[in-house]
């Protein structure tokens, strides 16, 4: 057999370590060939590839991003191309079905997170063979308990949290610290619990600004004279809408979010008459080497899809479900994205701490019973 692979959307850490374990498995217990397409759909429509042997993945089990470079762009039924000084979008997808017979592939192993899972499976239905495995360091993913990048960035976030605690403590500040995490709240949730801070706000949550600042209020009046605040890049106030940054349009996910924290700064100023300083993390949480849990699931993910590949178990994502390695169909992941379930051991913990999600506990309540009562409709 001969396989492809492809590594799509935002890096993360833990990526080489699925193409390493890809490349291995194949060629040790099933004498397969591979070859690695480089920045993810782009390089199939291009044909731009390279052959991944045992050297070539050699040593690169430590190293953050990807090897084969990725794309965010590259859709192959909405192709961004350049024509006088403007982008137009062509559907070039029966180029990658071309390549991909011209190539006497077998199967694609597609690594990415929604996106490239939400391709990946109308690729599937032009004919291609497509083993998926998840990844984004949003954790976000339908269908899997976690994806690898996850626990990398909750490791940078939580220790540059730790870093703005001290300053925090000698200037006497409000500190807030903006994480990625797109429309899902899982990155600023682990890494403001694990980081010890007074307020976490998230996507799934719409914050009343009173309510922060009446937190913030409370510890002054307890002696406690510096507040940290987590807020996720998706936040909202309630009745308002998410900060986009700006708007990329030659990619599938136009919408860029960024910048909620220095709104939220202004309020808290003007409310509470205390000093506010905002750090936005941003990519910083995407790089660096990838943690040994992210290592051993991306190894996990990517022996894993070869296994399914070999066995012709074609069209199914790779997923963790509580400890165990396990697979579903794609199409029962496009076009979905995991939450933060109102009732999840994070929020539960959270409220016990005493940590404020930026609304009263029996809002969270409501809030909770809203949203059952639409997934209950949505079901029917």
């Amino acid at each position: 057999m001969k396989l492809g692979v492809l590594t799509g959307g935002g890096d993360c850490p833990g990526l080489n370590a699925v193409i390493r374990a890809v490349v291995k498995k194949a060629i040790n217990d099933y004498d397969m060939s591979v070859i690695g397409f480089r920045d993810g759909y782009e390089g199939m429509i291009l044909n731009n590839y390279i052959t991944l042997d045992r050297k070539s993945v050699s040593g690169i089990l430590s190293l953050g991003g990807t090897i084969l470079g990725t794309s965010n762009r590259a859709d192959p039924f909405n192709f961004p191309i350049m024509q006088k000084e403007e982008y137009i979008y062509l559907d070039r997808s029966s180029e990658l079905v071309t390549n991909y017979e011209r190539l006497g592939l077998d199967a694609i192993i597609a690594i990415g997170g929604d996106g490239t899972m939400a391709a990946s499976a109308r690729v599937a239905e032009l004919g291609v063979n497509i083993v998926g495995v998840p990844k984004t360091i949003d954790n976000d993913l339908f269908g899997t308990d976690q994806t690898f990048g996850f626990d990398s960035a909750v490791v940078t976030a939580t220790d540059a949290i730790d870093k703005i605690h001290t300053t925090a403590q000698s200037h006497h500040r409000v500190m807030i610290v903006e994480v990625m995490g797109r429309y899902a709240g899982w990155l600023a949730m682990a890494s403001g619990l694990a980081g010890g801070g007074d307020i976490i706000l998230i996507p799934e949550i719409p914050y009343d600004i009173d309510e922060v600042c009446n937190k913030i209020k409370e510890r002054n009046r307890r002696g406690k004279n510096f507040s940290i605040v987590v807020i996720g890049e998706g936040a909202k106030p309630l009745g308002g809408k998410m900060v986009v940054s700006k708007i990329v349009e030659n990619s599938p996910d136009v919408i860029r979010l960024g910048g909620i924290s220095n709104q939220l700064a202004q309020q808290i100023e003007v409310l509470t008459h205390l000093e506010c300083r905002v750090t936005i993390l941003g990519h910083l949480v995407r790089g660096g080497s990838p943690t040994p849990f992210d290592r051993l699931l991306g190894t996990y993910f990517g022996c894993e899809a070869v296994r399914l590949a070999s066995e012709k178990r074609y069209g199914r994502l790779v997923v963790l479900k509580g400890s165990d390695i396990d697979s579903i169909p794609l199409v029962d992941v496009a076009g979905k994205i995991r939450k933060v379930p109102f009732d999840s051991q994070m929020i539960q913990s959270a409220l016990s701490l005493g940590i404020s999600l930026g609304v009263a506990t029996d809002q969270i309540s409501m809030l909770m019973k809203e949203t059952e009562k639409a997934e209950a409709v949505a079901t029917e």
